[in-house]
């Protein structure tokens, strides 16, 4: 069965994947969750799990039509049913086939149920022997698979990120090294849009579980910034509101140290990157503005300064240094440089350019928050903190430098 393709219109650009499903195939929130989960939808090729992701204009969305059966809104169509069920007309007990949960309601046959007992609102022989003793059962028991709001980020997502993640806390601050995979924090958008009942349907995000590891399940932490869902590292937190103004001063005034590791296919001329960022270089996707006069009132200033780590052959090893903080700023400089990131599959093109090849094997972008430091919003004192790549980005370069020993 060939897959449902759509594009990205005007109206559709800037929600949430799991908001246009909805809209554009009437389905309810857990149907447009279970099949994102269920990696069955692509955006520009790619496999997105991520319910929350925006749709940026011009994208182009694949749906696996095998996963589940999908509509375009219009009129609904009756489903055959033999003259004798269609002259009936509307049963009271048809209401109960109504969508339940996000679960689709079954067909039911023609022959299999008698259609009189069906429209009995109560059959009598359970009135006479227990009236008021079961009131409706079946309209109480979808509520038992709701989880509950605060326990199930700890429960059933522990394996995302353990207490070991951890590197620094005190009373003021925490410091994670963030797993690859792993969304830093809910968008406002996205808290607005689905409400506190929502957040439990979400896909966890590090904001969110971290209370539950530090014991403190009911008390939150504030995100001070945030580096990209595939991308690992250091991440900090403020525990009070005090010291998330005091750190996201320092971060809105570009005075922290913030360094990442890369792996890059060729190798980039070292020294300083600067350009303009705008929402849309040409081709739907984050970019540098050809022109700084294309920019108007949405562009933004964007420096990296490169460092050569290490060069193997067609890749290297290199390090970026943040001067400013934007939105996939080192993905988008190295890729408009001609040498992409390992695993890069939206910033390894030109404008409306074919993707560069990649021989790296690399299953995301490898960029690897290494190194974080700031002024500590209590006391001031410089604080500074480095972690090693994880394993799959160390595997990846023993593999490239080995392939060229």
């Amino acid at each position: 069965m060939p897959p449902i393709l759509f594009v990205v219109d005007r109206k559709e650009a800037g929600q949430t994947l799991a908001a246009v499903l909805k809209r554009k195939f009437s389905l309810s929130w857990s149907q447009a969750k279970r099949l994102v989960e269920g990696r069955h939808i692509r955006v520009s090729g790619q496999i997105e799990t991520d319910v929350v992701r925006r749709l940026k204009l011009g994208k182009r969305v694949s749906i696996n039509a095998g996963a589940i059966e999908v509509k375009e809104k219009g009129p609904r169509k009756q489903e055959t049913r033999d003259s004798k069920t269609e002259d009936a007309g509307p049963k009271r007990g048809d209401r109960k086939q109504k969508l339940v949960e996000g679960r689709e309601p079954k067909a039911v046959p023609p022959g299999k149920i008698n259609p009189k007992a069906k429209a009995t609102p109560k059959p009598a022989p359970l009135s006479k022997a227990a009236p008021m003793a079961t009131p409706k059962p079946p309209r109480q028991a979808p509520a038992a698979p709701k989880p509950p709001r605060v326990s199930a980020p700890v429960t059933h997502h522990s394996s995302l990120i353990t207490s070991d993640a951890i590197v620094y806390q005190d009373d003021a601050i925490v410091v994670v090294n963030k797993p690859a995979g792993l969304t830093t924090m809910r968008d406002r958008d996205e808290v607005a849009e689905f409400g506190d009942r929502g957040q439990a349907f979400l896909t966890k995000t590090l904001g969110g579980l971290l209370p539950g590891l530090l014991g403190i399940p009911g008390r939150p932490v504030y995100a001070v910034h945030r580096i990209d869902r595939d991308t690992s590292g250091l991440v900090a937190f403020a525990r009070t509101p005090k010291a998330a103004e005091a750190l996201t001063q320092q971060f809105r005034r570009h005075s922290t140290d913030r360094r990442y590791l890369a792996l890059t296919r060729g190798t980039p001329k070292a020294g300083k990157i600067e350009s303009v960022f705008v929402r849309d270089r040409g081709d739907g996707r984050r970019g540098s503005a050809a022109d700084a006069a294309d920019a108007f009132e949405d562009g933004k200033r964007a420096v990296t300064h490169v460092r050569v780590v290490e060069a193997f052959g067609p890749f290297a090893l290199v390090e970026c240094r943040l001067e400013t903080g934007r939105t996939h700023q080192i993905r988008i400089h190295l890729g408009e440089a001609g040498t992409p990131l390992c695993g890069e599959t939206l910033y390894d093109r030109p404008v409306n350019g074919a993707p560069a090849p990649d021989a790296s094997g690399a299953e995301r972008p490898l960029l690897h928050a290494a190194r974080l430091g700031f002024r500590h919003p209590v006391g001031g004192e410089p604080v500074t903190w480095e972690v090693p790549p994880p394993a799959d980005f160390a595997a990846v370069l023993g593999r490239l430098r080995q392939a060229q020993s």
